[in-house]
């Protein structure tokens, strides 16, 4: 079997963790997994990661939570454990019955709080809530993440080597036969490097010392759930208008109904869809749009108006910023604010920056030549991983396309850990080959 590295300690983190400590109870023999973080489990969803100030309401349900949608097929092809009690059914069975003591309800009960959630209607909890249910199960399945921030990233016939500054200041190499990346990188992404413009990490912690400047105009970049969240706080401010710039037509909230939620609970169903349909689909639910919740919350305010276009330049002007917008209809033309905030968050291919060059160009020769998000995308196998290319590298957050839009999110995290586990050979997912591509 082969060992795995995990960048990043968040929800796919320990899901993949989380089944993998069942399949060990249960007598099966794993591969070793480390995961690596610079702020520990959940540590995006609690301020000190940079994309929240911890008291924002989670996106998802939290009923899909890391074992939803208990549907684990890999099981079934691993030899059981014969000591083991209570093994009626198929072993995938078995498996889903031990992951729904870390679910989030097991969760609430074991810390007091399901009376109260279900007497308040079952709310979508805050991030800070998410990230302590995260760490409630880190702490039952034994993941323990090595701190430090991955600088560094090399690929060879024998693995992967991550050079590691640990956060007691010392360096480290971790070592693996497989690598996953998780998470959006980096927080700290902006449009111009001047004073008054902020990244979304920059903007949190302005907020968390209570040092946000004086602004009457102030835009926000980027049309998604980030820049929703930053607009949520500084309408609790003294500011006269909000302008979220972004490229769409309007700001979409993300469907909520059954027919679009089983697309995500479900990746077998979107094969049936073809490449328009599918881009469609994902345009429309969950590229550049915010959940309902939080749609109702900014439609409560009436300073906050929707300025579509591209910012393609940020300069200091006076006390201010002046932004270049390009409009597809008006062009280009510039606009004027008192403080700007970039909410467009990280590049989807961030982990490549990390690549030394030999790594690049091993990685880029699986994809046709080229390393761009695109190619990535288009050479994602069901096992999440990059087609062709050894070792293992698997990118959930590009396979959405290829294999289901929940897989790059959080809305079926036991079906991610299902193809993870089986693409480093645990197993095996019945009907389909875990590297072909199809």
């Amino acid at each position: 079997m082969t060992s795995l590295v995990i960048i990043g300690a968040g929800p796919k983190a320990v899901a993949v963790q989380a089944k993998a400590h069942v399949l060990r109870g249960l007598g099966m023999t794993l591969p070793e997994i480390q995961v690596v973080d610079p702020v520990g489990v959940g540590g995006n969803w609690l301020p000190e990661g940079g994309w929240t100030n911890g008291r924002h309401v989670l996106g998802t349900s939290p009923f899909k939570d890391v074992g939803f949608p208990y549907r684990t097929r890999i099981a079934d092809a691993l030899p059981p454990d014969p000591d083991a009690d209570g093994m009626t059914g198929s072993l995938s069975r078995v498996v889903d019955r031990e992951l729904l003591a870390l679910s989030w309800v097991r969760f609430l009960i074991e810390t007091g709080r399901y009376a109260s959630w279900i007497d308040r209607g079952q709310p979508r909890p805050q991030h800070r809530l998410w990230a302590e249910y995260l760490r409630w199960v880190a702490a039952r399945t034994g993941l323990d993440p090595i701190r430090g921030r991955v600088t560094g990233l090399h690929a060879d016939a024998a693995g992967w080597s991550l050079s590691v500054d640990m956060i007691d200041g010392w360096g480290r190499t971790v070592t693996g036969d497989a690598l996953l990346v998780t998470g959006p990188g980096p927080s700290t992404r902006r449009i111009a490097e001047i004073p008054r413009v902020y990244s979304l990490a920059g903007f949190w912690r302005i907020i968390a010392d209570h040092e946000l400047p004086e602004a009457a105009r102030i835009a926000v970049i980027g049309g998604g759930e980030s820049s929703a969240s930053v607009i949520s706080e500084m309408i609790r401010h003294d500011v006269d208008e909000i302008s979220l710039v972004c490229p769409a037509a309007t700001l979409f909230s993300r469907g909520e109904g059954q027919f679009e939620n089983a697309m995500y609970s479900d990746p077998h169903k979107w094969a049936d869809l073809d490449d328009e349909a599918r881009r469609d689909f994902i345009s429309r639910t969950d590229r550049g749009v915010i959940s309902v919740a939080m749609h109702e919350c900014l439609s409560s305010d009436d300073r906050i108006a929707h300025l579509r276009g591209t910012v393609r330049d940020a300069r200091e002007a006076g006390s201010g910023v002046e932004l270049t917008v390009t409009d597809p209809v008006q062009g280009s033309h510039t606009a004027f604010f008192d403080l700007v905030v970039d909410a467009r968050g990280g590049s989807p291919v961030w982990f490549t920056e990390l690549m030394d060059q030999q790594t690049r160009s091993l990685v880029a020769a699986a994809c046709g030549g080229d390393l761009t998000a695109g190619s990535l995308e288009s050479r994602m196998t069901p096992a999440l991983a990059v087609d062709g290319l050894s070792p293992l590298l698997f990118v959930p957050s590009l396979s959405g396309f290829r294999h289901g839009p929940g897989l790059a999110n959080l809305s079926c995290l036991g079906e991610l850990s299902d193809r993870i586990l089986a693409g480093i050979g645990v197993g095996h997912l019945p009907g389909s080959s875990p590297t072909a591509v199809t």
